[in-house]
């Protein structure tokens, strides 16, 4: 129906559907800007004491942060962390026991595939000399302990816990202790390097935009909805009046009721 005021009435409504698109559009903007995170430097390499202190619940900003440190490994206290997945395949960690100007960190030394290689790496590195040593490498927060299954040596580990570690230590007179570990890049003798990618960050949508966006498309789909519906409603109370006005002259000319 091509008159005026209704052809008006769709511009109008189209022009409200377009600003209510336009502000749906800019809350999904924001929610796509506020999930974005920063990505932070990790891949600078930085003294271990600068990212964090012994004893310290690690933050987000150390996680995975390249770290050195120069301190000693105490021969004998090596253990070995099974089911770890090095380039696909599951194998064995080799983990050393080393001792800073602030405290004692666990270092991952390497991966091995298979229990016999690891156990020799093991053999090796306590018979080595307790002399100064710089390590680099990726720092992780420690692993929550996890009981050996029923029968399996009660001194097996799956994860790489300082909890853990703590008791199976030799004492060396300093009770401070970094509660996370040093996934070294150079692996120790008969070991192959541990991959430690950096870490990636988490993207979080904020819903409450993106659900603020999907209302502002409900209400522009509604504005033209409402004026098909006034348009509708208007022909047909038109056919409607037209269809009474038809019916009235030959309602006259019949006969009156009841004759």
């Amino acid at each position: 129906m091509l008159r005026p005021r209704w052809v008006l009435a769709l511009l109008l409504a189209l022009a409200v559907a377009a600003g209510f698109a336009l502000l749906g559009q800019w809350q999904l903007e924001r929610a796509l800007a506020s999930g974005a995170v920063t990505p932070r430097e990790t891949e600078q390499v930085e003294p271990l004491a600068s990212v964090i202190a012994p004893g310290v619940d690690v933050p987000d900003t150390a996680i995975g942060q390249k770290v050195r440190v120069t301190g000693r490994f105490v021969p004998g206290d090596e253990q070995l962390v099974q089911g770890r997945v090095n380039h696909g395949d599951e194998g064995f960690w080799v983990v050393s026991h080393l001792v800073t100007d602030s405290g004692s960190i666990p270092v991952a030394r390497g991966w091995a595939k298979d229990r016999k290689t690891a156990e020799s790496a093991m053999a090796s590195l306590a018979t080595d000399a307790a002399s100064s040593v710089t390590v680099t490498g990726r720092f992780l927060p420690s692993e929550a302990p996890v009981v050996p299954a029923e029968g399996a040596d009660p001194h097996s580990m799956s994860t790489l816990s300082v909890a853990a570690l703590i008791n199976l230590w030799s004492d060396t007179g300093s009770p401070d202790v970094y509660l996370g570990y040093i996934v070294a890049f150079t692996p120790a003798a008969g070991l192959e390097a541990i991959a430690s990618p950096p870490p990636e960050e988490p993207f979080a949508l904020n819903w409450l935009n993106i659900f603020y966006a999907a209302e502002w498309a409900v209400f522009a789909g509604f504005a033209v909805f409402l004026w098909y519906r006034l348009v509708k409603d208007a022909v047909e109370r038109e056919e409607e009046e037209a269809a009474l006005a038809q019916g009235e002259p030959a309602q006259a000319a019949g006969p009156p009721p009841g004759t």
